[in-house]
């Protein structure tokens, strides 16, 4: 069993206070999804932490089925410079990877991170996990776990819209599994 209180104090100790307690059962796992990644993403096949190297959709499919509860931390940032978007985004997620260790050492083994964005913890990734220079800190993406990120947020009335423009606001999501 969660204990969410000590979780929410633990959350709250790491400066998250943008957070949603979801249900995994509502992760809404689709092909389409990974066609996105495959057919319009420019990290596809070159980063070691997305497709082809994550598992197939219905390993994605298997994993989610193996647990109870879910995190979503929503980030609100506006950066009309895309070029300091990853640089923002490497942060962000350093930051909740220390999350997850404290997490795991709380008792939960299960947990696990689901990176806002691309990995991009090295400079230049390696291309591959095997040859991945941080694979301990290595994350995939939720797309690249072909999660379809718009449905599971709407369900649970949080922000999210497809950006027009770079001056725009964005709303990104990071997953922490927990069991």
């Amino acid at each position: 069993m969660v204990d969410k209180k000590s979780l929410n104090t633990l959350f709250t100790d790491h400066g998250y206070d943008d957070y949603t307690w979801v249900q995994a059962r509502d992760i809404v796992v689709s092909q389409w999804v990974r066609m996105k990644c495959m057919f319009g993403c420019t990290s596809y096949g070159v980063k070691g932490c997305c497709p082809p190297n994550t598992p197939s959709v219905d390993e994605c499919r298997r994993f989610f089925g193996e647990y109870a509860d879910c995190v979503i931390f929503r980030f609100n940032k506006q950066i009309p410079d895309p070029k300091k978007r990853k640089e923002w985004t490497r942060q962000v997620n350093m930051k909740l990877l220390k999350l997850e260790r404290d997490v795991f050492l709380s008792g939960y083994r299960k947990s696990f991170l689901l990176f806002m964005d691309e990995c991009c913890l090295c400079a230049e990734c390696a291309g591959t996990k095997l040859d991945c220079k941080n694979s301990q800190d290595a994350r995939p993406t939720l797309e690249g776990m072909a999660v379809d990120v718009f449905a599971l947020v709407r369900k649970y009335r949080l922000p999210i819209e497809v950006l027009r423009s770079y001056d725009e606001s964005m709303n990104r999501y990071a997953f922490l599994m927990i069991e």
